[in-house]
């Protein structure tokens, strides 16, 4: 499995990917899909978009962007998509280390989630077990598909300790 920089080539299987979880409702905070042209201009609109690529095939994904502007800009943001169908071969992890190397070569000090949702434990295991650091808890910070709130819960990891 190899980690790059996405390319138009991939991005039928990213949207799929990307849909997928849009349309699960209990991870991303989008309610709409993206179809073929909104997702062309999302994609390119990030600092940076990896995806993880297996026997040829598009596994996974992320997104990597500023979580802010201005005097919080070196703060950055990421989502990770895993294909359902190949989960729980460690693809969000290497998505997530990539990422983290990304962002240090791009300049961003910080990657910060805003809204983990508490009840997604493999995410935020894993997030943990890296060196993520858990910010606490916001009550009913998300409404799931089902119309039902569950809280979510910020993590931040230092990418630059000289800051």
């Amino acid at each position: 499995m190899t980690i790059r920089k996405y390319n138009k080539t991939d991005l039928p299987a990213m949207l799929s990917i990307w849909n997928e979880v849009v349309d699960a409702g209990i991870a991303f905070p989008q309610e709409e899909p993206l179809t073929p042209e909104t997702g062309a201009a999302f994609f390119a609109a990030q600092s940076y978009c990896g995806v993880a690529e297996d026997a040829d095939k598009v596994v996974g994904l992320y997104i990597l962007h500023p979580n802010n502007v201005g005097r919080c800009g070196h703060i950055c943001n990421a989502s990770y998509a895993v294909d359902a169908a190949c989960r729980g071969k460690h693809i969000g992890e290497k998505l997530v280390l990539d990422c983290i190397e990304r962002a240090k070569q791009i300049g961003f000090k910080i990657l910060q989630f805003n809204a983990v949702v508490e009840s997604n434990t493999h995410a935020r295991h894993l997030y943990e077990r890296i060196g993520f650091t858990p910010l606490g808890t916001i009550p009913h910070g998300f409404r799931m598909k089902d119309g039902h709130y569950e809280n979510i819960c910020p993590y931040y990891i230092e990418l630059k300790k000289d800051i």
